[in-house]
């Protein structure tokens, strides 16, 4: 079951639950999925799987969920969080590849930064994205994120080196487009 919480025009984020964890994990074993999360060379198994939405769902980490279908798409949320100085870290996946491109990931970041910037309070919220992935280098520079370094050559996928690239938004950067 899934709750309202930040409301989008084709999404809303619920709060993670333990429920989710099926899907979680097949999401997670799904290698054209996790390709770009750092998560790729896990063994996730579905017990596995519901000890971690247990622990983080306890956090800000939400289900990104169809509003028209009711159909749990993604996840996403703030980690490594420090309230003293107003940062976080965003991740976000897009699990159901049928969504893919059509705009749900960017405005479920959109939702999850407004509601970090005006009810947690961030002033500074980062991101780390493969050099190889364009899809979401695009989609996190039209919320408004920008490049701030490149730990090069950082990442082997594939038999090969990639970038990893750090980017960051502030609350002033973030496009009012979702």
């Amino acid at each position: 079951m899934h709750f309202r919480k930040l409301v989008g025009d084709k999404c809303y984020l619920s709060p993670l639950s333990v429920e989710d964890a099926e899907q979680c994990t097949a999401w997670l074993n799904d290698l054209e999925v996790v390709r770009n999360l750092s998560r790729v060379s896990a063994v996730i198994g579905l017990e596995a799987e519901r000890e971690a939405l247990e622990k983080i769902g306890r956090e800000h980490n939400y289900a990104i969920v169809d509003l028209a279908t009711e159909a749990m798409i993604g996840v996403c949320g703030f980690f490594d969080t420090d309230h003293l100085n107003g940062t976080a870290e965003l991740g976000i996946f897009i699990g159901d590849k049928a969504y893919w491109s059509r705009g749900y990931g960017r405005e479920a970041m959109t939702l999850l930064l407004r509601y970090g910037f005006d009810y947690l309070n961030f002033e500074n919220v980062l991101l780390r994205v493969y050099s190889f992935n364009a899809r979401a280098i695009e989609s996190y520079k039209r919320v408004g994120f920008r490049e701030m370094g490149r730990r090069r050559r950082a990442l082997k996928r594939e038999r090969q080196f990639f970038d990893v690239i750090y980017m960051d938004i502030t609350p002033e950067d973030l496009s009012g487009d979702a």
